[in-house]
């Protein structure tokens, strides 16, 4: 499911992917339902990309989140995460993640994780799985499967008939000179 919610640079929330296009993606917005076109000049990032850093392996973000849904017995996180300060963030977040690097994760990044948190269940999304919802399938190579339309048929040729062949020979039309 993480895989069709991105986060846009310099666009605030989150959005699910709509559709696609040349050169751009059509986004919408968790939060309103607003839907607008992204260009490949924007930095777009699924949230099945993100990983948070820990003193061992990185965690992968849909890890986070499902600790963070556990912890949370399903609600929302109950404080303001813009006005808590750093060391509440920072206890906070070690009863999620106990092994998270503390000097790599910001409290910013606490802050941003606690917003897509609330926004996610707001929004209804409470898999934080990676895998999309089925539908498109992929091949060995990763590349999306498409169903192919089916040929369309050459063009018949015409077939002369005796008459028409005996027509052609009088008028000269279609005929070989010699």
């Amino acid at each position: 499911m993480l895989k069709n919610i991105l986060a846009v640079t310099g666009k605030p929330g989150l959005f699910r992917l709509v559709s696609r296009g040349n050169n751009m993606l059509i986004i919408e917005s968790l939060e309103d339902g607003k839907r607008m076109p992204t260009y490949a000049r924007d930095k777009i990032v699924s949230l099945a990309d993100i990983s948070m850093f820990t003193t061992g392996e990185d965690k992968p973000l849909h890890e986070v989140l499902t600790a963070l849904y556990t912890k949370q017995e399903g609600a929302p996180v109950g404080f303001e995460a813009k006005k808590a300060d750093n060391e509440q963030l920072r206890g906070f977040f070690a009863e999620v993640v106990p092994d998270f690097d503390r000097d790599r994760v910001y409290p910013s990044d606490i802050r941003k994780l606690i917003q897509w948190y609330n926004l996610l269940l707001k929004a209804g999304i409470t898999d934080f799985s990676v895998e999309e919802e089925g539908g498109e399938e992929t091949n060995e190579e990763g590349a999306i499967k498409r169903e192919e339309a089916p040929k369309k048929a050459a063009p018949k040729q015409q077939v002369k008939t005796q008459k028409s062949a005996a027509v052609s020979a009088k008028t000269g039309v279609g005929a070989k000179r010699g």
